[in-house]
């Protein structure tokens, strides 16, 4: 199953900071993206982690500008599996925001959304649900049920219920994320390669092979155009496709998906991470 993308709320603002420390921070937040955008999370986590000791430590960070640095650093931690910094990260950026933002508020919709995604990638799906809800709830609300962040947050919050295997649930909240993201974007976008690649692989799930290979084909060629051929969330996009070749008794073709998926998830992610351990003993991711 494709990883939740997690939402990170506008780059903090640090005016009432000394111009030297705001620059700092800034030219800190700009290579963390920068290596964020790319995947590269190892290498975003550590610029993360001093532009918010900075802000700390200058004492002139306000809430919500800490509470974005902390949110920031949760994402990279979460795709590094570093679950506990991530959860530190994520709960305490909650708390301040919710010390100066109203319940409903869409921000604070984006860490509801984020712990959702945690609980997913630790696989405790049913914990992740009331947050991936109540993130769903705040926007819908906020936003109107057409919105792109709902769409997202509707995609998060299906892949919860697909986690524990209830696709009638599922599949629909996948449905309609897409709609909101066609209806938005066009046909191609990285946000909907994402749907359609969970979607792959619920049918993948169900037995509906055919149907599974033309939707991973279709995200994996989105995804290679639009976030880039060295991009680990298309490293296990080709993963799961390798699995299918496989069930579908063409190894030769899962041996060389196997490979090229390898090739983009070691680097990005280390010999130590589930997805590349994944590959390497052709398990699910």
């Amino acid at each position: 199953m494709e990883p939740i993308i997690a939402k990170g709320p506008p780059q903090p603002g640090v005016e009432n900071m000394p111009t030297q420390t705001r620059s700092r921070i800034a030219r800190l937040c700009r290579t963390a993206d920068a290596h964020y955008q790319c995947g590269e999370y190892a290498l975003a986590a550590p610029a993360y982690r001093e532009a918010l000791a900075l802000a700390e430590e200058s004492g002139a960070a306000r809430p919500l500008e800490l509470s974005s640095l902390l949110n920031n650093l949760g994402v990279v931690c979460k795709y590094l599996c570093a679950f506990e910094e991530a959860e530190k990260a994520y709960r305490r950026s909650l708390t301040l925001a919710e010390g100066v933002l109203d319940p409903d508020d869409p921000q604070i919709a984006i860490l509801y959304h984020n712990l959702g995604g945690l609980e997913h990638a630790r696989r405790h799906y049913a914990a992740g649900e009331p947050f991936a809800r109540r993130s769903v709830e705040i926007r819908e609300k906020a936003l109107g049920p057409g919105h792109v962040d709902v769409a997202a947050d509707l995609g998060a919050l299906a892949a919860l219920p697909d986690g524990q295997r209830r696709f009638v649930e599922s599949e629909p909240l996948y449905r309609r994320a897409l709609a909101i993201f066609e209806h938005a974007y066009g046909p191609e976008h990285a946000e909907i390669a994402i749907v359609l690649a969970n979607l792959a692989a619920l049918k993948h799930a169900q037995g509906q092979l055919a149907e599974a290979g033309r939707l991973y084909r279709q995200s994996a060629e989105m995804k290679e155009k639009h976030i880039g051929p060295a991009h680990p969330s298309l490293g296990t996009t080709l993963h799961n496709m390798a699995l299918l070749a496989r069930a579908q008794g063409d190894e030769a073709e899962a041996a060389a998906l196997s490979a090229r998926a390898r090739s983009i998830l070691e680097p990005a992610l280390g010999d130590g991470h589930p997805h590349v351990a994944a590959c390497q003993t052709e398990g699910p991711v």
